[in-house]
């Protein structure tokens, strides 16, 4: 019959066994759902759209990116894109103020993987200037921060930095991700923000979208 000596070795054994997995744990940090929120489906894209108004783009007069807080604290000492640089990543370390140290950032636009953080930016799939444009401009600001900032819709998503510079404000019918094989997932993104924020589309924008969803 095994000793006192025999249980109390084995009990520190599995002890010490459980705090190791449990540091182990709470220093990577691999997301349940890395991607932003799935989008409505094509069919359902192509009736928002159709409900949309079409109008000539406005003007960008008065538009400031400082009109649309962004980053803002959504939990902790982690904002905005913090948080959404864990979503998107895989393996994503952070530091004691939420900082990504290291993990792998698939980028759905060009099909790049990064693995420093400095490398991704966080995209609006519908520019904030684009808003602007689009009915955005007589927003409050807490609406303007509200979208900014908005992780229930697929509005934002972390991507290479300079395909996001390269993207700026254009819309679809001037500007799609480099992989075709996203031209669906981003166009059904793009609509869904437009159609929940009430924004307006242009027509060459309404015609180019229209063309891409009908292969989806």
């Amino acid at each position: 019959m095994p000793s006192r000596t025999f249980y109390a070795r084995r009990r520190t054994a599995l002890i010490t066994a459980a705090a190791a997995t449990a540091a182990l744990t709470a220093l990577t940090v691999t997301p349940a759902d890395a991607s932003p929120p799935t989008p409505v489906s094509a069919s359902t894209a192509r009736t928002y759209l159709s409900e949309l108004t079409v109008k000539a783009e406005g003007s960008s007069d008065g538009y400031s990116r400082d009109k649309f807080p962004h980053w803002i604290t959504q939990s902790g000492t982690c904002n905005t894109r913090e948080v959404v640089l864990k979503r998107d990543g895989t393996n994503v370390v952070t530091d004691s103020n939420c900082a990504a140290t290291s993990g792998r950032w698939y980028s759905e636009y060009d099909g790049a993987t990064w693995t420093a953080a400095s490398d991704v930016d966080i995209d609006h799939v519908v520019p904030l200037s684009e808003a602007w444009k689009s009915g955005a401009s007589s927003w409050t600001t807490a609406q303007r921060q509200g979208f900014a900032n908005d992780l229930t819709r697929p509005q934002l998503i972390a991507v290479t930095d300079n395909v996001n510079q390269s993207k700026g404000d254009q819309d679809p019918a001037e500007w799609m991700p480099s992989r075709t094989a996203y031209t669906c997932t981003y166009l059904r993104m793009w609509v869904q923000v437009k159609h929940y924020y009430n924004l307006t589309v242009d027509s060459a924008e309404k015609s180019a979208i229209q063309s891409g969803l009908s292969g989806c």
